[in-house]
């Protein structure tokens, strides 16, 4: 049990009349509920600022679009960072552990609040896919479209390895203190730091390091023989890294990677994928990019193969691209093109007015 608890979330754009415009952003792992404004920490743009906006692919002048913050975050919602009642300290890893089922109850509280009896899409990539999916399998009847993006419907053992090298950087950080560092006035810096370079690897591509990085010194002429950070990458990932800690808790971070690890969304029906979607009548459009290694196309291909068996309105559309996972947060004018041709499809059936 968690109560009480709070959800932060953000909003643009206006409910129609019938409150039948109304799309659900799902946010990523280290993502937030700031898609389309500027974060308040780090003052960078919303981070899906290209498609989100009046007259852009999700056009806030046609849409009302909701984004919050998961459960378990710290950007608003509760997290471990905030204060357990029973205790008067903050929770640390005393906060109940957090499933993917757990925040999409969440948000169906959120959207009951708002007074949406349907959702008119449900989109988002990575750990936001995984939302996504899990409202299209436990919500059916509340989403009329769902756009499930660089996701899978479970977590491979490879990505579970690599997030369980992340927690125990964390762990290792003699500052995480058992998961008191708050009531300690400590932070865990070098241990989430270690957590997110090792993280940042996986969301790239060999092709993209390459380019952008290659063997190029940084801001040397010759190699010095020793451990400070001779390589452009390395300088990089310790960027990454540094700049991470000031903007993300440590335990949520902890939080985050168990609920992606825990997310089996076959399990909860026997076994079988398919069995998850039985009778949807959610139109969706599957999304994944060639060189992404942390959801390879594979993923992505076995939810669509789920979803014919179970008869839903399904296409599928492979990006090529050498940008890996973060694919679906840059500018990809392929992706683009098939999410706005997906949406104003959707509209068009819904009987929304259309670009």
């Amino acid at each position: 049990m968690l109560a009480p608890f709070q959800i932060a979330y953000q909003t643009y754009g206006t409910l129609n009349e019938d409150r039948s415009n109304a799309v659900l952003i799902c946010h990523a792992l280290t993502g937030d509920q700031h898609v389309g404004n500027p974060h308040p920490v780090t003052g960078k743009p919303g981070w899906w600022l290209p498609i989100l906006g009046p007259g852009k692919i999700i056009d806030t002048e046609r849409y009302f679009v909701i984004c919050s913050n998961v459960v378990g975050g710290c950007l608003g919602s509760t997290g471990p960072a905030n204060i357990n009642p029973a205790t008067g300290k903050p929770y640390g890893i005393d906060l109940p552990i957090i499933t993917i089922p757990d925040m999409v109850r969440a948000q169906a509280m959120l959207v009951d609040h708002l007074g949406i009896d349907q959702l008119f899409a449900v989109i988002g990539g990575s750990m936001g896919g995984m939302q996504v999916l899990e409202w299209a399998s436990s919500y059916a009847d509340r989403v009329f479209c769902a756009m499930p993006i660089a996701t899978g419907a479970r977590h491979s053992s490879q990505n579970i390895a690599f997030h369980e090298v992340g927690r125990q950087a964390v762990m290792a950080d003699p500052d995480w203190c058992g998961g008191r560092y708050i009531e300690q006035g400590k932070k865990p810096k070098k241990g989430l730091a270690v957590a997110r370079m090792a993280a940042h690897i996986t969301y790239l591509s060999e092709p993209a390091l390459h380019r952008k990085f290659g063997r190029n010194l940084q801001d040397r002429d010759n190699l010095t023989f020793g451990f400070d950070a001779d390589f452009q990458i390395e300088s990089y990932l310790r960027h990454q890294g540094m700049s991470f800690v000031d903007r993300f808790d440590a335990n949520s971070y902890l939080y985050m990677t168990r609920a992606m690890d825990y997310f089996d969304l076959a399990a909860d029906h026997g076994g079988r994928l398919a069995d998850a979607f039985s009778g949807t009548k959610t139109r969706f459009c599957v999304v994944s990019f060639t060189s992404d290694w942390l959801f390879p196309t594979e993923e992505s291909r076995n939810i669509v193969h789920a979803l014919n068996a179970a008869g839903a309105s399904v296409s599928f559309v492979e990006i090529e691209t050498d940008r890996g996972h973060d694919a679906f947060l840059l500018e990809e004018p392929e992706f683009y093109g098939a999410m706005r041709g997906f949406i104003n499809a959707a509209a068009k059936a819904r009987g929304l007015t259309t670009i």
